[in-house]
């Protein structure tokens, strides 16, 4: 299965403080590996919480494949998975609860969310609630439920970023899966050398604007 393209055309967006945090008048990321690059603050995050239809431009239009992610919502979402660097999760349900209600959501099947739990070290912790982990492990927690089902287009915030030497391979190992496979990678990181293998295209983003 491969990769679809994500795109964005007369995308604007703006936090409640004002002024736009992001302006992208076109973009189109293909099937393969992409670093989303810039320093702290560029729109990075902004772009890919936009991308995964977390926040709602203001102006334009975001498609995951031919999908438009606001006119066709479950089919655009059905194909993305997202990793954002602070995880959202559902405060009082169990790790096991939340893996499997995203297993339900994606129509795969309840061992698929045991397989997720224990590939990330989260087995043991099964039965605690989100609010009883560290930011550390709620983002393990993110990271296994993107692994659930087959998702066409992975968004990564920061996926390197505070984690242990053994995590660290874990998330490597499962973008060159991904990558072996074609599909759509879209990874905002400060680190370059752990991604060269795969001889990423690189965008960059300063001031919520693409760069050259």
């Amino acid at each position: 299965m491969d990769g679809v393209t994500v795109s964005m055309s007369g995308v604007r967006f703006a936090y409640a403080r004002g002024g736009f945090a992001l302006d992208i008048p076109s973009l189109r990321i293909e099937p393969g590996l992409t670093l989303l690059l810039g320093p702290n603050g560029a729109g990075k995050s902004t772009l890919l919480r936009l991308a995964a239809g977390v926040e709602r431009p203001a102006e334009g239009r975001v498609a995951i494949g031919a999908f438009d992610l606001w006119d066709s919502e479950v089919e655009a979402r059905s194909l993305l998975a997202y990793v954002p660097d602070h995880p959202d999760l559902i405060p009082y349900a169990s790790l096991r609860e939340i893996l499997l209600l995203v297993a339900r959501l994606r129509r795969e099947p309840e061992a698929s969310a045991e397989r997720a739990l224990d590939g990330a070290g989260l087995g043991p912790l099964a039965h605690k609630t989100a609010r009883e982990l560290s930011l550390g492990q709620q983002r393990r927690v993110a990271l296994a439920a993107a692994t659930i089902g087959a998702p066409r287009v992975l968004l990564l915030d920061d996926p390197l970023e505070a984690r242990d030497d053994a995590m660290r391979e874990v998330v490597l190992a499962w973008i060159a899966s991904a990558v072996a496979r074609a599909l759509t990678v879209l990874v905002s990181t400060h680190e370059l050398e752990p991604f060269a293998r795969w001889n990423p295209a690189r965008l960059r983003i300063a001031s919520g604007r693409l760069t050259a």
